[in-house]
């Protein structure tokens, strides 16, 4: 079996990583690492979240690293300011015995001016997140040029945030890179576009298959009709008792609503999403990382660049759209090895959605059934005795109070004891399941996502039929159901703008606070797209987005009827 040892690279790295408890490489490690020390290879690494891409890029550049030249040698960017001070702190570590080599990460809503003058201290890496990058390039406030060395990390991830623009231009102001290392969970269009551009002859390597989910998760679902999602929700949560995770809605104003809700009925959850300060948003993190947060509910845009180790579940509260976004989301648990679960409460009406994630991401959903209110309360009873049991005991000074105990409970029975010690904990969980409901929804004839390869009966090939009637548009452009009780919307926001499908629906949807029940069809174009949407709703839409700023250019929207021809 390899050994860090064996791949090379400086023997007080190797000191570091041992102490770090690092024996033996990932696969990604394993087949990087070799490549990377020469520093003269473009180079594509393809590997999910959580199997140890920092240490893949951080170890070979500070092998190669010149300590003694007090100038940027190395930038690495990111696509958060999470993911940015995650990747300074793990090269912080690898660096322990290595003197003279200096990292600075540089991204918004801290102070710039701080920013400047860790730099001009001289620096030989620079970890950034692309916004603030360009805005010291531009200040003439940090020199580029020397850079020999690019590492794109989560280069997906900062596609969908619609970074590609950036990335282009910060790859232009690199003229003299002896080589670029990108480095992603999945494999876009846009990326292979990119590397073509501006890489010679990359070097690649797969981990598993492109877009596969971690072997290490256990995929699981709950079939629940619509409005029976909070129940189920709050029912997974009292049948796990010591969840640890993190809960994905589409929306900022669902993860808003959610967290109330549970806040009020006594759980340890608060929400993260696009309206916090940055300082908000740090004390949240803080919170959840030291655990004194059980869970945390978050949108896609604001939970990017999470890393938390430990994450035991994730709950996706609704599928998401893009099977890339289900992978990043299912990638916050199961990390460095170990195992996670990630649930997901669907409707009937998705479970295409569940077939096509799992054809993609060649993984198998397992059907759970949402447990009853006597499961909760019996899950939840174990697991009360457990850490009744497993009490530490042995630093108060409980003796001096044992005779008390004693002649007060003398004419009370054991049993009458424990009856009263599982009162007080389990009176509230008792009342609200005394009556509980069943939340599933059963379809006797509904079938497995794992059955997708077998042979579909007349109600498959029928329900697929209804299902393309209602995704098709007719030869004017128009979806049978824009014709009723739907709107069409221009707008000049299209693919070129860094958009994909399920990130720009993302985008929509958290600039107006709708929910996507009252979306139709989306047809995207290069700098335009269309949108359907109820009639009730669409001055709320054109209110949110008509004359606000994206990277720098007015939005327009407008009814397709009135204005913004094709």
């Amino acid at each position: 079996m390899t050994t860090f040892e064996g791949l090379g690279i400086d023997e007080r790295l190797i000191r570091a990583t041992t102490e770090l408890g690092y024996v033996n490489p990932t696969a990604i490690q394993e087949q990087a690492i070799p490549v990377l020390l020469s520093g003269t290879t473009d180079f594509i690494g393809l590997a999910q979240t959580g199997t140890g891409k920092t240490a893949a890029f951080g170890l070979p550049l500070l092998h190669i690293i010149d300590a003694a030249a007090k100038y940027p040698q190395a930038l690495v960017v990111c696509p958060t300011r999470e993911l940015c001070m995650q990747i300074v702190k793990e090269v912080e570590l690898f660096k322990k015995y290595m003197t003279g080599i200096s990292v600075v990460a540089v991204y918004g809503g801290a102070s710039i001016g701080l920013q400047i003058r860790d730099l001009k201290r001289g620096v030989q890496i620079i970890v950034a997140t692309p916004g603030r990058l360009i805005d010291l390039i531009e200040r003439k406030a940090i020199n580029l040029e020397q850079i020999k060395y690019v590492v794109l990390d989560e280069a997906d991830e900062m596609l969908n945030m619609g970074f590609q623009d950036d990335i282009e231009f910060i790859l232009k102001n690199t003229p003299q890179r002896d080589s670029t290392w990108l480095f992603s969970a999945t494999m876009p269009p846009e990326i292979r576009k990119v590397s073509k551009r501006y890489m010679k002859d990359p070097k690649e390597v797969t981990v598993g298959k492109v877009n596969m989910a971690n072997k290490s998760i256990d995929h699981q679902y709950y079939l629940t009709t619509a409005q029976h999602r909070y129940e189920t929700l709050k029912r997974i949560i009292d049948f796990n008792p010591g969840i640890y995770g993190i809960i994905f809605t589409r929306t900022k104003i669902d993860a808003q609503e959610i967290s109330e809700r549970l806040t009020r009925e006594g759980y340890d959850i608060d929400a993260l999403h696009g309206d916090l300060t940055q300082g908000q948003r740090d004390k949240v993190m803080g919170q959840f990382r030291d655990k004194s947060l059980q869970l945390l509910i978050a949108t896609d845009v604001a939970a990017r660049g999470i890393d938390v180790q430990g994450i035991t579940h994730v709950i996706n509260y609704e599928l998401p759209d893009d099977v890339e976004i289900y992978t990043h989301r299912s990638g916050r648990t199961g990390r460095a090895g170990l195992q996670g679960i990630c649930i997901s409460i669907v409707h009937a009406k998705e479970s295409y959605k569940l077939k096509q994630i799992e054809r993609i991401n060649n993984s198998q959903f397992h059907k759970l059934d949402i447990p009853s209110g006597k499961d909760v309360c019996r899950k939840q009873f174990f697991a009360f005795m457990e850490k009744l049991l497993s009490a530490d005991i042995s630093h108060g000074d409980y003796e001096t109070y044992v005779p008390m105990l004693a002649e007060k409970f003398a004419d009370v029975s054991k049993e009458d004891v424990l009856k009263r010690v599982a009162a007080m904990e389990f009176d509230r969980f008792l009342k609200y399941y005394e009556n509980a409901e069943d939340l599933n929804l059963r379809d006797k004839g509904r079938r497995e996502p794992s059955e997708r390869g077998r042979d579909r009966d007349r109600g498959d090939r029928n329900d697929r039929g209804r299902s393309r009637e209602q995704s098709s548009g007719s030869r004017d452009g128009r979806s049978e159901r824009s014709s009723g009780g739907y709107s069409r919307l221009f707008v000049n926001l299209g693919t070129k703008d860094g958009f994909y499908k399920a990130s720009f629906l993302q985008y929509i949807l958290d600039m107006s606070d709708l929910k996507k029940e009252s979306l139709g069809r989306i047809d995207m174009k290069d700098m335009n797209s269309w949108i359907e949407i109820d009639k009730s709703a669409a001055q709320q839409m054109v209110r949110a987005l008509d004359g606000k700023n994206y990277k720098g250019r007015r939005i327009r929207m407008n009814d397709a009827d009135s204005g913004g021809k094709r």
